[in-house]
C-alpha cells in the first residue's frame, strides 16, 4: 500500500498508512497535528519546541506528546532537556497578540522591565512568553523568580549586574521540575535557598578559601553538600583528607570523600571519627603525637594551617 502524500505549497509531507490509521483510530486531532508540525520539521524539533508554532500552552501539548508517544509514533520519553535545546521560539507577531490580549502578560513584561532596568527585546520577549504560555507559570511566580535571579546575580558579580532572559530562563526551567509553580512554593523554595546562603561562608572557611563569595560550581558542591547534612566542621575534615592524599585542594575529591560519608551514614565529625577507629587502633591524639605514624604528614598541618591564616 502506498505512502498518503499530503502537497504543501513548499515541502510534500509523507505520511505511512499505519500511521494514518493510528491516528485514526485514536481520534485526537491534537496528536495528528502535532504529528504533521513534527513531519514539516523532519523529525529535528523536540515536541514541546513547537507550543509556539501551534499556540498551544504546556498542558496541551504535553498531552497531544504523549498521545503520540502511546501510538508508537514518536520515541518513548527522555530525560527533560535543557531550556536551550527545547524551549519554544515565538514569533513577533505571536508576542504582540498575547501583548495585546493579555493584560496579565502585559502587566508581567512591564514589572519584569522595571526589575531589570531595561527595554525587553523581542526575543527576551519571546524568552519570558515561553515561561508563562508554555510553562505555565503564573505571573506572580515568574516575577519572584526575575527578583531571586537579579538578587542572586548582584551578590556574585556585584550591585548593577543584571541576569540575561537566557538565564533566567533557565532557572524558571529548574522552578519547573521543582514542581514550584505557586507562589507558596516559590516562597518557601527562596526561603530555604536563603538560609543555604547564609551557611555558604562558613563552609568556604572551612574549606581555606576566605571570605569570597564562590563561584558557580563551587557553590554547587556547597548547596549539595548543605542538601546532604554536612555540618563545616566535616567539610573541613574532608578537605584535610584531600590535601593529605592529593597534596593540594580538588573539589571532586573532596566531594568524592562527603559523598561515601553520606552513603555510609556518617555526617558530623564524631560519627566519621568513631567509624574511622578499628579495634586495635591509637586514639587520634596518640596517632597525632611526634614520632607517631602521623608525624609524616606534618607538611599537610602546616600547609593548612597557612591557608587557614591567610583565609
Amino acid at each position: 500500500m502506498p505512502s498518503v502524500l499530503i502537497h504543501a505549497p513548499d515541502d510534500p509531507v509523507t505520511l505511512s498508512p499505519q500511521a494514518v490509521k493510528r491516528l485514526l483510530d485514536r481520534g485526537d486531532g491534537d496528536a495528528a497535528l502535532l504529528y504533521l508540525a513534527l513531519l514539516r520539521r523532519h523529525g529535528d524539533a523536540p515536541p514541546r519546541s513547537l507550543a509556539g508554532e501551534l499556540r498551544w500552552d504546556r498542558t496541551r501539548i504535553e498531552a497531544a506528546e504523549a498521545a503520540l508517544r502511546d501510538l508508537g509514533l514518536i520515541a518513548p520519553q527522555a530525560p527533560p532537556p535543557e531550556p536551550a535545546d527545547e524551549s519554544p521560539s515565538y514569533r513577533q507577531d505571536e508576542v504582540a497578540g498575547k501583548l495585546e490580549e493579555s493584560g496579565d502578560f502585559r502587566r508581567l513584561t512591564a514589572e519584569v522591565e522595571r526589575k531589570l532596568g531595561k527595554r525587553l527585546t523581542t526575543a527576551d520577549l519571546s524568552v519570558l512568553l515561553g515561561l508563562y504560555d508554555y510553562l505555565g507559570l503564573p505571573s506572580d511566580v515568574i516575577y519572584l523568580l526575575v527578583c531571586h535571579c537579579a538578587e542572586r546575580t548582584a551578590a556574585r558579580f556585584g550591585p548593577g549586574r543584571k541576569p540575561t532572559l537566557r538565564q533566567i530562563e533557565r532557572e524558571g526551567y529548574a522552578w519547573a521540575r521543582r514542581g514550584i509553580d505557586t507562589q507558596a512554593a516559590a516562597a518557601g523554595y527562596l526561603r530555604d535557598y536563603g538560609r543555604k546562603q547564609e551557611a555558604v561562608p562558613a563552609y568556604m572557611r572551612a574549606l581555606c578559601l576566605g571570605d569570597r563569595p564562590p563561584v558557580r560550581e563551587e557553590e554547587r558542591y556547597l548547596l549539595q553538600w548543605l542538601e546532604w547534612g554536612f555540618p563545616p566542621e566535616a567539610a573541613a575534615l574532608a578537605y584535610e583528607k584531600t590535601v593529605l592524599k592529593c597534596r593540594e585542594f580538588k573539589w571532586s575529591y573532596c566531594n568524592g570523600i562527603l559523598r561515601r560519608w553520606h552513603e555510609a551514614g556518617l555526617h558530623t565529625v564524631d560519627e566519621i571519627e568513631a567509624k574511622d577507629r578499628r579495634p586495635g587502633t591509637a586514639p587520634p591524639a596518640e596517632r597525632s603525637a611526634p614520632g607517631g605514624p602521623k608525624a609524616g604528614n606534618a607538611w599537610m598541618r602546616k600547609y593548612i594551617q597557612q591557608r587557614r591564616k591567610e583565609g
